[in-house]
């Protein structure tokens, strides 16, 4: 069963809203961008569950699999190949005012892309006509947070899902851990 106020409590605070918050949070933009060159995450989903946790509610696993595909096209067409503009540019934008210009636009578009992507996660949950076959709650502290973010992502049960098995080294720990100690879980009004 879902609890329709957790999600009321969701609707009101827009993923893009809580993403740019929470990315803004100390030592957040560091661990994402870490888990994204080192652990392949995609940082949009990975933001997607860190806002259903902080709602005390969690994706179903069975459900994400065709969000997840029409997802992982996206940001591999679409955000991926900008990104990749953008980076191979670095060298001659300091060197060239036009092109550096450009890159600008890039990183920009990069932005607007990821935008686009959140929006679609967003999407998924809001206007879903039976939230329960997408959602359900959990009761997840802060402890455990790290290991059921991974899980989320990392479901040996999601086509798609990549390196189910993985190592995790210091670094990767520590950045996961940086998440998590910015994660707020679900505390209810009385």
């Amino acid at each position: 069963m879902l609890d329709s106020t957790r999600l009321a409590y969701l609707k009101q605070r827009p993923l893009w809203d809580f993403a740019l918050g929470f990315y803004a949070s100390p030592g957040v933009e560091t661990a994402c961008l870490r888990l994204q060159e080192e652990q392949e995450v995609d940082v949009c989903e990975l933001l997607f569950h860190c806002w259903l946790f902080g709602h005390g509610l969690a994706a179903r696993q069975e459900a994400l699999s065709a969000i997840r595909e029409s997802q992982n096209a996206w940001q591999r067409d679409v955000t991926q190949m900008v990104r990749t503009l953008r980076r191979q540019l670095k060298e001659l934008a300091q060197r060239d005012a036009d092109v550096g210009r450009l890159r600008s636009t890039l990183k920009d578009a990069e932005l607007q892309a990821e935008r686009v992507t959140l929006q679609r996660w967003q999407a998924w949950v809001w206007e879903s006509k039976e939230p329960a076959s997408r959602l359900m709650d959990i009761a997840v502290t802060q402890q455990n947070a790290s290991y059921w973010l991974q899980n989320q992502l990392f479901s040996p049960q999601l086509p798609g899902s990549v390196g189910h098995q993985r190592t995790l080294d210091r670094t990767a720990n520590s950045a996961w851990d940086a998440l998590v100690r910015q994660l707020d879980p679900l505390k209810l009004p009385r």
